[in-house]
């Protein structure tokens, strides 16, 4: 399954969102062909706002491990979770594509995690795309945890701020793996966030050859442990 980032992004800002009650969960879910396609929207009022900065950690449950990660973010994806586990535990359904921009792209991470873990039967189908993604697990992973993100990629643009938060030094960090684009750009933190600056830095590189592409680098668990290999989706 090859996606192109450039396409998905336009997606994730122009497709009629759900939002739910409460927690103002607001996602989109359609099944083309085989394929189920999962979106989740940016920041759009108060209290999305008040869960980005709900980020002490909480423990996420499995069968047989405990991790943790940012409460605020775990708390709107519950929610999310009732409407979503239907489509995405389908057997009908033979790969899935998830989504996410900004406070949206930390709830496609926890989708994506969902998904590999109750899908295992289409684990290499599975990707999961975060643009402009916070910092959502907490602490050192066990190898078997990590490696359940090994499909889903942070996009970050330029010295985009919000995928520096919440700080490393308060123990959150990212998983899967990082393409960084606009590395020339001379966006702002802030700016480097806005969607029409990631717009024109996937632009710039859908027109470059593959071998001038970014690359993605794998984030371990363990940071001592850094590698890279070459892009193998198109952007």
């Amino acid at each position: 399954m090859r996606d192109n980032l450039l396409s998905l992004f336009n997606q994730v800002l122009n497709v009629k969102y759900t939002t739910l009650p409460k927690t103002d969960a607001s996602f989109f879910s359609e099944v083309r062909g085989n394929v189920l396609y999962i979106f989740f929207e940016h920041s759009n009022g108060i209290v999305d706002w008040r869960n980005n900065f709900d980020f002490p950690s909480k423990a996420y449950n499995d069968m047989e491990n405990t991790w943790h990660v940012h409460r605020g973010f775990l708390r709107v994806w519950k929610s999310a979770r009732e409407y979503l586990k239907g489509p995405i535990c389908n057997k009908k359904v033979k790969g899935i594509v998830i989504v996410g921009y900004s406070h949206g792209a930390a709830l496609a991470l926890l989708c994506y995690e969902f998904c590999v873990f109750h899908r295992a039967d289409i684990a290499n189908n599975i990707f999961g795309y975060g643009f402009g993604c916070p910092r959502v697990v907490h602490g050192r992973l066990k190898r078997k945890i990590c490696e359940r993100f090994k499909h889903f990629y942070v996009i970050r643009n330029c010295k985009d701020i919000v995928t520096h938060l919440p700080p490393a030094l308060f123990g959150f960090r990212h998983v899967g793996n990082l393409i960084h684009i606009g590395k020339d750009a001379k966006y702002g933190p802030i700016d480097s966030h806005r969607a029409e600056n990631y717009i024109e830095e996937l632009k710039k590189i859908q027109k470059l050859p593959n071998q001038c592409r970014p690359q993605i680098q794998a984030l371990p668990c363990d940071k001592q442990r850094i590698c890279t290999h070459v892009i193998t989706i198109t952007l």
